[in-house]
């Protein structure tokens, strides 16, 4: 009797549609057993650059993260160096790549404990927050414009631009560069794209 019944349920719809059933179940109860994938890190949301003969003006717009050890080290009274770099390259076919820009530009972020405000820094100017996801916006919005004629750019030349925003670990304390890794190493990477003046 059971083994007709179980070839009847073989053969019909409604054992695929139990079989599906169970495959889900068993999918969305091994999706609920691993691990969240943390969302740290530094993500390019956008980047426009415009040129002119003999200006730039580069708009880039981030989403900064900090890990759990590093907005523990923050909260502690350590500094956290951050860096963005831009390049404008000329790509030529028969000799190496000419780089017209190349762009450095570093921003403190610090946590004052007695005044538990966050003082964002670019050289000698600074801003102060009274939250943490304030500050990470501040500095999640890069705008640059520089002219002069040491930009050489020609108009209807392809130019190549590359961008990246990382976390200057060589400025960390001597302890905390001894245990970097993925926790402390947070980096958008080079986002590149053409560029036509």
């Amino acid at each position: 009797m059971m083994d007709f019944i179980m070839r009847c349920l073989q053969k019909s719809n409604l054992s695929r549609w139990f079989y599906t059933l169970g495959l889900i179940a068993v999918l969305m109860g091994m999706t609920a057993l691993t691990p969240s994938v943390n969302a740290s890190g530094i993500d390019i949301v956008k980047a426009s650059i415009q040129v002119n003969d003999e200006s730039y003006v580069l708009d880039a717009q981030f989403n900064i993260q900090l890990t759990p050890q590093l907005s523990d080290v923050l909260h502690k009274g350590v500094a956290l160096y951050f860096v963005y770099e831009f390049e404008l390259v000329y790509p030529r076919w028969y000799w190496l790549n000419k780089t017209v820009v190349a762009v450095e530009q570093h921003q403190r972020l610090i946590f004052n404990t007695l005044t538990r405000q966050y003082r964002v820094s670019i050289g000698a100017l600074y801003q102060n927050f009274t939250s943490l996801p304030e500050a990470l916006a501040f500095m999640s919005h890069f705008h640059r414009r520089e002219e002069g004629e040491s930009i050489n750019v020609h108009k209807a030349t392809p130019y190549k631009a590359a961008l990246q925003l990382r976390l200057d670990e060589t400025q960390l304390p001597k302890p905390f560069q001894l245990n970097t890794g993925n926790d402390w190493n947070i980096s958008s990477g080079w986002y590149r794209w053409a560029v036509d003046p």
